[in-house]
């Protein structure tokens, strides 16, 4: 292992000093190499603690742009950065945590097709995805190639963290063999997230990450951690591998990397020809046709942020109850946040003999950037 220099020793010093970790851990910290998945809420905290803690090289995927909206929870970004690409927003501020650490930054969308080379160099994978598609793709690349995951999830006041290792205990498939149907998950701009709920659990990862290499106390292999913030309580499930598992069962059917948008039911929304209409269509529509419906199914309290004129506020949740408001000879346009839950609006009322329905793609948040940037976007 490569020696500690004086600078690294008075940088580190109070590691030196707990027993469990010392002039060795320390060293085995300095030679380990870890990848973060995502470098947004979760990947945010876990990439400054381990960075601070001397991990020798970083990993970083994301290929995301920071966004205003971000900045509440992603704390490794700021202001300034709103509009770079978040990878490189990571790098300058990991730089300055650590001139020490290696950064090793892949800035694009980790996929079947790039995963096994960007996992196969690192000995720990941390993954700060928020989609199902990622995190499956993670835990069967990890599972492929022997490396541990140490899984972390947010939504609203609640968090999950975990190590699925599959060489000692179950992995993610052992613990959610199916992903949730698409249009019952909401993603956090939906849902919402609590600010600091991703520093507790994205914490969390680092620490378990930091324990897998340094070898110190007990792992969170075979154990999964639920956090309620509101009420300010952990609770443990112990977990069981899965004879069965198609991955890391006796018997793995899976022995290569799928389609994962299509596993989780997210590759592509079969729309056929006309089943969608952009802002600026909607806008061109409108002005020529004031009889068109506009039904807005989010929450109330979204529509109390951000509004169009004119539109009807019926709850996704509510609508299957309130068909008989609508006109089932109208033609009608279904907008949410940003798209999903309008086109399940959408199959709903075609489903009920409504002919004439198209979603707006992009949502309200699309309508703000594209007609009219008096209405707030969140």
């Amino acid at each position: 292992m490569t020696p500690l220099s004086h600078e690294e020793l008075l940088r580190y010093s109070r590691h030196l000093t707990l027993p469990d970790v010392g002039l060795d851990g320390q060293a085995k910290l300095k030679s380990a190499r870890v990848l973060l998945v995502g470098a947004g809420g979760l990947g945010s905290p876990a990439a400054l603690y381990l960075a601070a803690a001397g991990v020798g090289t970083l990993g970083l995927v994301d290929f995301d742009l920071v966004d205003r909206s971000n900045l509440q929870r992603q704390i490794i970004h700021g202001t300034a950065a709103i509009g770079t690409p978040k990878i490189e927003s990571a790098r300058a501020r990991l730089h300055d945590v650590n001139p020490h650490v290696q950064l090793q930054t892949f800035g694009e969308r980790l996929t079947s097709g790039n995963a096994l080379e960007i996992l196969q160099s690192f000995d720990v994978v941390v993954d700060g995805s928020d989609n199902f598609p990622t995190r499956y793709l993670v835990n069967d690349a990890c599972v492929l190639l022997g490396k541990p995951n140490v899984y972390g999830s947010v939504f609203r006041f609640d968090g999950q963290v975990s190590v699925f290792y599959a060489k000692e205990g179950p992995c993610y498939r052992c613990l959610y063999a199916e992903p949730p149907p698409p249009d019952l998950v909401p993603s956090c701009s939906e849902g919402g997230v609590l600010g600091v709920l991703p520093g507790i659990i994205g914490s969390l990862q680092a620490l378990e990450a930091i324990k897998q290499i340094v070898g110190f106390g007990e792992s969170l292999i075979g154990r999964l951690v639920l956090f309620d913030g509101r009420r300010m309580q952990f609770r443990e499930l112990t977990l069981q591998k899965d004879p069965d598992c198609p991955v890391c069962g006796s018997r793995p059917t899976v022995t290569a990397l799928i389609d994962y948008e299509a596993f989780c039911g997210a590759g592509g929304s079969g729309l056929g020809a006309g089943a969608e209409i952009t802002a600026l269509e909607l806008e061109r529509e409108r002005a020529r046709r004031p009889e068109l419906v506009l039904v807005d199914v989010r929450e109330p309290r979204e529509a109390e942020i951000a509004h169009i004129a004119g539109a009807r506020l019926i709850p996704l949740r509510e609508l299957p109850g309130r068909l008989a408001e609508l006109s089932g000879h109208g033609d009608i346009v279904t907008l949410c946040h940003h798209g999903p839950r309008s086109l399940k609006a959408r199959d709903i009322l075609t489903g009920a003999g409504f002919a004439n329905v198209r979603s707006l793609a992009g949502g309200i948040d699309a309508w703000s950037r594209e007609v009219d940037s008096e209405v707030p976007r969140y």
